[in-house]
């Protein structure tokens, strides 16, 4: 049941049902369907990659967990779980490029965290991630770009490593971008594999 609906203007409502108030999120209006459902259908790089289908936000998540795991193999669960879920405020705020980030008029980091706090919480992970983690996801991230912009949105390798870095101790040789019923359904899978309710 769908918590008591939030002042008008300040929600958006799932197709689950639930109302999620954007200013001060819920836990209890949190549901994973609705996170997979809105980042398999939102692009990265603002659709500006190669291919017939857009390189989504949930195809992207899983790279970025993936890549936590390289980098430190013996990841807890939890680590994994906050790796896959990393960007979820997207699935309502969309993926604003860094330039756009820093010309917004408001706090915009300071809702996507209000909003990934009530997520962690939701689904049990630490809602403020301990600092090493948060160092590895970054760095983790950071690679998935990398990779992303050599593979998808047309970077040569040397203005790639300018921008991300080298993506050291970490390797993906080729990102063919899903079908957005794909990315969805894998990152579901993915997410209940981790979650333990597979």
């Amino acid at each position: 049941m769908p918590s008591a609906k939030p002042p008008a203007g300040a929600w958006q409502r799932m197709l689950s049902g639930r109302r999620l108030n954007l200013l001060e999120p819920s836990p209890l209006d949190i549901e994973i369907e609705d996170i997979a459902h809105g980042l398999a259908r939102v692009a990265r790089w603002n659709g500006q990659t190669k291919g017939p289908h857009a390189f989504s936000v949930a195809q992207h998540c899983m790279l970025v967990e993936r890549l936590a795991i390289q980098l430190k193999p013996a990841l807890s669960r939890e680590g994994r779980l906050a790796a896959l879920l990393h960007d979820a405020p997207e699935y309502v705020i969309g993926d604003l490029i860094s330039p756009f980030k820093r010309a917004v008029g408001f706090n915009y980091k300071d809702m996507e965290n209000r909003l990934l706090e009530a997520i962690h919480v939701r689904f049990g992970v630490t809602p403020k991630v301990p600092d090493t983690l948060h160092k590895l996801i970054k760095k983790a991230d950071a690679g998935a770009a990398y990779f992303e912009a050599t593979q998808l949105a047309g970077f040569d390798e040397a203005e790639a490593k300018r921008f991300f870095g080298e993506p050291k101790g970490m390797a993906y040789k080729r990102l063919i971008p899903w079908e957005t019923t794909e990315a969805q359904a894998r990152f579901v899978k993915r997410f209940k594999e981790l979650a333990g309710s597979a």
